[in-house]
């Protein structure tokens, strides 16, 4: 199945009372160029937490937008594509019907499934909302996040096609395993299982098996 894509780029900016983020993209139109480390013109800040080869790309659903409108009526505007810093933004893939190591075919390109987005606390600022990144985690409708598998020319109005499906762990499955479930040993080597999960989601599940526990999130979260 064909997917028509939207796509956002940014650079990275100041936010008053929080760190640097390029979280403000804006949309772009024609042929693009995608590299291993996203496409030409993308910034981040922060690269230790954003960018790098196993989150070259993000992706959310457009769909969700309604939701969040609906949820904070009175920020109903900030609502749309790319609020939430996404790169790609589609109707019809949402987390339920993406899985991890999933491979889609874009334009010239072809880019990789990795984890799900882990919302973080540049989100409270982004939207005034002191609980933003926590609300989203929470919610399950998270995005997701690609590798460029093969680099290539892309444009807007080249669709994304899925052209393997490689694991049976959905993008909602690995949020649950991660976020929403207590310790469990056996579902995180069912999500390390999942062919193309990222190095750091492999890292994070491998220390959680041997450590026997969860590790404390709240920096990512709430900036502390």
């Amino acid at each position: 199945m064909r997917h028509p894509v939207d796509v956002f780029i940014g650079k990275v900016r100041d936010y008053a009372g929080s760190r640097p983020s390029a979280i403000a993209k804006l949309q772009v139109e024609g042929e693009l160029m995608l590299t291993g480390t996203g496409l030409a013109g993308d910034e981040q800040a922060e690269q230790s937490y954003h960018g790098g080869p196993d989150r070259a790309l993000c992706h959310y659903p457009r769909e969700h937008y309604a939701w969040w409108a609906a949820r904070f009526p009175e920020q109903a505007s900030l609502f749309c594509a790319p609020a939430f810093g996404e790169n790609l933004s589609t109707t019809g893939l949402t987390e339920q019907t993406v899985f991890i190591g999933d491979i889609f075919r874009w334009g010239d390109a072809l880019i990789q499934v990795t984890q799900p987005r882990s919302p973080c606390f540049k989100l409270n600022f982004h939207f005034a909302i002191s609980d933003m990144g926590a609300q989203m985690q929470a919610s399950g409708k998270v995005g997701w996040l690609y590798r460029v598998i093969a680099a290539g020319r892309v444009a807007t109005d080249a669709p994304l096609e899925l052209a393997s499906r490689l694991s049976d762990v959905s993008v909602y499955d690995a949020a649950a395993i991660a976020w929403y479930q207590p310790f469990d040993d056996a579902q995180y080597h069912r999500l390390l299982s999942a062919a193309g999960l990222s190095v750091s989601w492999t890292r994070t599940m491998q220390n959680r098996r041997i450590h026997g526990k969860i590790e404390d999130n709240s920096r990512r979260l709430w900036g502390k």
